[in-house]
């Protein structure tokens, strides 16, 4: 039996449509393994650690403002929906997870041994899993658009501040990228930095080690008036990093009114006519 004709499209996402031309994405923030995968990964895999924890949870107030929110149920460990569906690097000459990955961002494998998936089954999960998303998530982007004239698509992210196999050092609590400025007005890009900047308590940097994904990189056309950032938010601002990977609230409440201001700065910002 093959396991992707019966995965529901409403099992794969959770959309809450908004009014206001905001949609924020959450695309690693899946923690689900399905049954038929589990026996063939690592036991380490099986706590989905690469997850962007949280994040749902942490940007779930942006409901109350009129904005939209896609969640995925499934982890990245089944298929990366911040990847392109053709798997090209990210990241060219750097260590990358693929759109299926088999290394953790540790770098340990995923799989046991001759149990990494093969193209026929990437191309299935594609199909099964990222497709479904990618399709809400550009319907979303027209309609809100065809409300406002233009919409802003925020990437919501978050890693572990130290990992060596993927970047060297330590990351600022938070990255915003803008595909080095192609994925949306200068000016939206601005005002996000005048709102980190107006604070001293967390760092931030604007196009550093992460510049923005696949969704961030194919959706964000400011000519046609689709504007995209990504934030990637180091975990150590809102929750303990290390297993079990748990909500801190202090610290979550600590930085709520930070991203509030950054949310709010998106809502009310306007392309230059």
């Amino acid at each position: 039996m093959n396991p992707f004709d019966k995965v529901d499209p409403s099992e794969v996402f959770e959309l809450h449509r908004g009014s206001a031309p905001l949609l924020v994405s959450v695309p690693h923030s899946g923690t689900r393994i399905p049954e038929w995968l589990r026996p063939r990964l690592q036991a380490h895999a099986l706590a989905v650690p690469d997850t962007d924890w949280h994040v749902d949870r942490l940007y779930d107030f942006v409901k109350a403002r009129g904005a939209s929110l896609l969640v995925p149920r499934h982890s990245r460990y089944v298929v990366d929906l911040n990847r392109p569906s053709d798997n090209q690097p990210m990241y060219a000459g750097s260590n990358n997870t693929e759109l299926c990955p088999t290394h953790a961002f540790s770098g340990q494998t995923l799989y046991l041994p001759g149990q990494a998936p093969e193209e026929a089954e990437v191309r299935a999960r594609v199909a099964a899993y990222w497709r479904p998303y990618h399709e809400a998530l550009a319907g979303e982007l027209v309609r809100l658009k065809a409300l406002h004239g233009h919409v802003v698509l925020f990437d919501g992210h978050s890693i572990k501040g130290e990992l060596p196999w993927l970047f060297e050092g330590r990351l600022p609590d938070l990255n915003l990228g803008t595909a080095s400025g192609a994925a949306c007005a200068e000016s939206l890009a601005a005002r996000i930095v005048e709102v980190f900047a107006a604070q001293d308590r967390y760092s931030h940097v604007h196009n550093g080690r992460f510049k923005g994904g696949h969704i961030t990189r194919h959706y964000g056309r400011p000519g046609e008036g689709v504007h995209a950032v990504q934030l990637e938010m180091a975990l150590r601002a809102y929750m303990d990093e290390e297993p079990p990977f748990a909500w801190h609230e202090a610290k979550a409440a600590a930085i709520a009114p930070l991203l509030q201001r950054m949310v709010d700065a998106m809502l009310a910002w306007r392309p230059d006519v």
